[in-house]
């Protein structure tokens, strides 16, 4: 599957952003998804993932009540809307899939994904 990441942007502080990842094919009954973030001069980070089939999302604490995973039905693209955005969150963010069976706790582990999109740029100014 490939994967194309858009929505990013320059924002201010206390802003939204909705990002999406529209895949090339059908994934919401074969492939869990994911979007994780990488920052200038950081490592990846987890940020959320979506379940296949039941849509569950699950977030990390950083981003948890702020930020909100889902899948649109209809289109199978998967967003991620970012609510009171803050400068720690400026960074590059990539959405995953993967056909693996994951456990709770491997959710979050980039190396678990075998399909990247090519990232998008949010930039959130104090």
């Amino acid at each position: 599957v490939q994967l194309q990441a858009s929505g990013g942007g320059l924002v201010h502080t206390g802003a939204s952003l909705r990002l999406a990842c529209a895949p090339s094919e059908r994934t919401a009954a074969t492939y869990d998804m994911a979007w994780f973030r990488q920052a200038p001069g950081k490592e990846r980070e987890f940020v959320a993932a979506i379940r296949r089939n039941s849509g569950n999302p699950y977030y990390s604490n950083s981003v948890k009540g702020r930020f909100t995973a889902s899948r649109d039905g209809r289109r199978d693209t998967v967003a991620l809307q970012m609510n009171s955005l803050k400068p720690e969150d400026t960074a590059v963010y990539f959405c995953a899939a993967t056909q693996k069976h994951l456990i709770l706790s491997s959710l979050s582990d980039g190396a678990q994904y075998d399909y990247w999109g090519q990232g998008t740029l949010v930039t959130v100014s104090s």
